[in-house]
Formats: structure tokens, C-alpha cells, sequence
């Protein structure tokens, strides 16, 4: 069966096709062939603008995951042999806190539909029985339904294709070393951003980088780089979109953990 067929998905995915269509239409003065590209990059900053309040929600969990982060130790060691009671502690203290393990999901899973409808209607041909226009719309020659890997793999590939998606899967990859050398301890750009936090640890270790603290936060990094790699497989329209919610999500976490600080090695926070 066909999801895109049901009548339900149909209709989204006309609304979204009718919508990306009118914005495209009111930009077109001004941006000429690239409309319908800036029209996706409006949506994208959009929907990241919506998400601020879920990010600074991510941001104070994260805080507080760091905080507790040795009395969890505590509790692995004194229940290593009893998962159950773990857990229970474990979530206990969550509850206490008011706060979850899994806070920082969220905006992810807030994208990840608003992700699936920008890919669906750069893959269709025909959307709710009516001709897709959008697929003829290009960003410097490259059509916003092309893929780099498709594209290759049938032989349509262009020069054109492989620079601005090659681009694109670059800008990405480079949002992922930011994250990554910003979540080491010590980091270069860990001291520009929290100076006064590494230079608090003192003799008490390297404070971690902003965006770090947890593992969670340096497999951010990682994270942004399967991001590249999946930008070479989907439309150039939906690549787009993952790059500038990669940049937005760099930015903003170096914003809020100006704001939220995680404490530094030794127990002292910033």
C-alpha cells in the first residue's frame, strides 16, 4: 500500500505542495529562479523559530542532567546488580528533578515530519492527482527534486548537480566538526565561546566545551555527519533544509549554553 495515497497524507501533502507553491509565487520577484529554494529556507528557519521554546526547554534539561550527573554515577554503583531498582531510582530522581532522560529529544522529533513532507513533495511527480510544478524549480541550474547519489546512479548527474549539492553536503559536514571540536574539553572554540568556565576549572581539570558534558552531546557531532551523508541521498530541496537546521542547531545551542552553563569538571559551575 501506498501511504502517500491514503487520503489523509494526500491532503498534507497537497496543503504543504499549495503552500511552498504560494510563497514561491511571492517570492519570485525578487528571488527569480531560486524562489521556491528560499522558500523552503523560510520554511526551515519557520519551523526552527516555533521550536525556540522547545530548545531553551532542552537546554535547562540538559543542565540538569549534567548536575545530577554524579548522584546517577552513585546510583550505578550502589544497584550495578540490580537493574530494576536502578531504573526505578533512576526515573525517581528524573521525577524529583522534574526533568526526563529524554528531554532533548524533542526537537527532533518535532522536525522529523516537517522533514518528511518537504522530501515527499520533492520525490512525487503528481501530488493529490495534479501535476508537481515544484519539481521544476532549481537552485543554480540543479533541479530541487535531484539527489546527488540518484542522480549519479542514473547517469543525470551534472557538474552543476555535484557542486551545489556537493556544497550543501559540505556546509553540513562542517556544522559537524564545529560540533564536535565544541563539545571536546579545551576546545578551541570551547574557549572562545565559555572562557571564564574553563579558566574556572583551574587545577580541577578541563572544563567541557559548551555544547559538551555527556556523551550525548558529543555524538551531536557525529549526529551532523550522518546528516551529510543523508543529504546525498535525498532532494536537494530537503537537503537544504537539513542544512540550515544544522547551522540553526549549532547557533542556538551556543546561545542557550551561554545561558544554561553545564558545571565544570570538579563540580563548580561557570
Amino acid at each position: 500500500m501506498n501511504l502517500y495515497s491514503l487520503p489523509l497524507v494526500a491532503a498534507l501533502l497537497d496543503a504543504a505542495y499549495r503552500a511552498l507553491m504560494g510563497l514561491t509565487d511571492l517570492l519570485e520577484p525578487a528571488a527569480g529562479a531560486a524562489a521556491a529554494a528560499v522558500a523552503v529556507l523560510l520554511v526551515t528557519v519557520a519551523v526552527r523559530a516555533l521550536l525556540i521554546p522547545v530548545g531553551i526547554s532542552q537546554a535547562r534539561a540538559e543542565q540538569t542532567r549534567a548536575r545530577l550527573a554524579p548522584r546517577l554515577a552513585e546510583l550505578q554503583r550502589r544497584h550495578r546488580d540490580h537493574p530494576e531498582k536502578l531504573q526505578s531510582a533512576t526515573m525517581r530522581l528524573y521525577a524529583d528533578e522534574g526533568t526526563t532522560p529524554f528531554a532533548g529529544c524533542l526537537p527532533m522529533l518535532v522536525q522529523m515530519p516537517v522533514l518528511g513532507v518537504i522530501y515527499a513533495v520533492f520525490v512525487h511527480a503528481q501530488i493529490a492527482g495534479h501535476g508537481n510544478a515544484l519539481l521544476g524549480r532549481t537552485l543554480a541550474g540543479v533541479p530541487l527534486g535531484s539527489g546527488l547519489v540518484p542522480a549519479l546512479g542514473g547517469g543525470t548527474a551534472t557538474l552543476a548537480t555535484v557542486l551545489v549539492v556537493g556544497a550543501v553536503v559540505l556546509g553540513i559536514a562542517l556544522v559537524g566538526e564545529l560540533t564536535r571540536r565544541a563539545s571536546s574539553p579545551g576546545g578551541r572554540l570551547a574557549a572562545a565561546v565559555a572562557p571564564q568556565s574553563i579558566a574556572s576549572a583551574g587545577s580541577q581539570g578541563a572544563a567541557p566545551g559548551p555544547l559538551g558534558g555527556s556523551g550525548v552531546q558529543r555524538a551531536l557531532g557525529v549526529l551532523q555527519f550522518m546528516t551529510a551523508a543523508a543529504a546525498c541521498f535525498v532532494p536537494l530541496a530537503a537537503g537544504l533544509y537539513l542544512l540550515v537546521t544544522a547551522w540553526w542547531t549549532f547557533g542556538q545551542r551556543l546561545v542557550l549554553r551561554r545561558r544554561y552553563p553545564l558545571p565544570v569538571a570538579g563540580g563548580a559551575a561557570s
